[in-house]
């Protein structure tokens, strides 16, 4: 798999708060969710690979080595859904909602830095 996002790879990613991280990780997965539902099954694993490596350097991110727990069980999920069995049962739904909640934080969070 090449690399989707060679900047942040370079190190710009660790100038995003784990909000705007995981938000962005969140805009991946959105896509793939989109996708699969319009039954293109290309565009959905290309979104999915380039959610999956944000959230790696998410985790390769030193300042969040106390929620690797958290982080890489995200990372499991994620894959049984799109690749396993779903033996967690997630759906579209808790998906949309998991990460909507990180998108909102972010804008928040942005909107008060622009005042």
């Amino acid at each position: 798999m090449s690399v989707q996002h060679p900047e942040l790879a370079a190190g710009r990613w660790r100038d995003f708060t784990l909000l705007e991280q995981l938000a962005n990780v969140g805009s991946e997965v959105e896509r793939a969710l989109n996708w699969a539902a319009k039954c293109n099954p290309d565009y959905s694993q290309k979104a999915l690979e380039r959610a999956l490596e944000l959230l790696e350097l998410t985790i390769g991110d030193p300042r969040h080595r106390h929620r690797l727990k958290e982080l890489t069980r995200l990372r499991e999920v994620l894959l049984d859904y799109f690749l396993g069995e779903n033996r967690f049962g997630s759906t579209a739904r808790s998906w949309h909602g998991y990460f909507h909640a990180f998108g909102v934080a972010a804008a928040l969070r942005r909107q008060r830095a622009d005042r």
